[in-house]
């Protein structure tokens, strides 16, 4: 990570965390849950390396970024007006956008909303969640997968936080970055004195896990917990959206792996004329095979060659 830059930046109402490297083009990094700026770290060193300017944050509640305490400060559009923000500060009149898990979710939001900001879009994992005008998204998970799916469990502030907190915060961080695969939710009801770290993979390590736990040690789960709370909430928000369109040069990666991939459905989705005609200017589906849902860690350097790539194009 040599040569990364941190800094801190007044955006929206709040301090946001900055990692920076590189000079050029802007290539903005959106992680997801539960991650920091960190989890671009071997793409933020590959994408300078190639003319860019590389900036990952720590988004809101997360890391070295402010954490509001209200739960409705988690909205898409609390989210989306930090990054627009930040690319002001910036000084950029647009970006090129990499978005992963929640990531990805804010990225589609980020071009449904500005798509005048962001030159062109690579996401990771998770694909466009069509808007249904009458089920909402919790709802919709409720039907399908029953109140134990973990985003039904993760609607009720202060609970899962109680649960986290009888757990060794590096071990449940392991646990979450190595359990994202195909089978049961990502954590089994009733986690408490039941979670044992699991074996270490080749793409993370000690140090690694220790860096992640040391930042939600600090900040707590309830910043990111709160987006999954927001469900509901960014559906009732982006009701003038419904049908809209994501009009921006995509690529979209996953792997074959990954439990978003495999949840009954979105690989249906994923390779259907739907997501073409929700993302109209979607250019490549790339399907990864052997990886799970920590693309851009278990396998970086394809990832960032993925990037570089599709972003050199534009």
């Amino acid at each position: 990570m040599e040569g990364i830059k941190h800094r801190t930046v007044e955006v929206n109402g709040i301090k946001m965390h900055i990692a920076e490297k590189g000079e050029g083009p802007i290539v903005l990094f959106i992680h997801g849950f539960p991650e920091l700026w960190y989890s671009w770290r071997h793409q933020i060193t590959a994408i300078a390396a190639h003319g860019y300017k590389a900036v990952a944050p720590d988004l809101r509640g997360y890391g070295d970024t402010d954490a509001p305490t209200a739960v409705t400060d988690y909205t898409c559009f609390h989210i989306v007006g930090d990054l627009i923000a930040l690319i002001d500060t910036l000084g950029a009149d647009q970006v090129f956008v990499v978005g992963h898990d929640w990531g990805a979710i804010i990225a589609w939001y980020l071009c449904l909303f500005r798509p005048d900001r962001v030159k062109a879009l690579v996401n990771l994992s998770v694909p466009y969640l069509r808007r249904h005008p009458s089920v909402s998204f919790v709802n919709g998970f409720r039907s399908r997968f029953g109140d134990d799916y973990y985003i039904c469990r993760f609607q009720e502030p202060g609970v899962m936080e109680a649960e986290f907190s009888q757990v060794n915060t590096a071990t449940l961080v392991q646990n979450f970055l190595t359990s994202r695969r195909p089978g049961p939710a990502i954590l089994p009801k009733g986690i408490v004195g039941t979670i044992t770290p699991p074996p270490l993979p080749s793409w993370l390590s000690e140090e690694d896990v220790n860096y992640y736990a040391s930042k939600f040690e600090q900040k707590g789960f309830a910043g990111p917990l709160n987006y999954y709370r927001n469900f509901d909430r960014n559906w009732e928000l982006t009701a003038p959206w419904s049908g809209g369109q994501v009009k921006v040069p995509t690529k979209f990666i996953v792997g074959d792996l990954d439990v978003v991939y495999t949840t009954p459905g979105m690989k249906e989705y994923i390779h259907s004329d739907w997501f073409k005609q929700d993302v109209p200017f979607l250019q490549e589906v790339v399907v990864m095979e052997g990886v799970a849902h920590f693309i851009n860690q278990e396998k970086a350097h394809e990832v960032s060659k993925h990037i570089c790539d599709f972003i050199k194009k534009f």
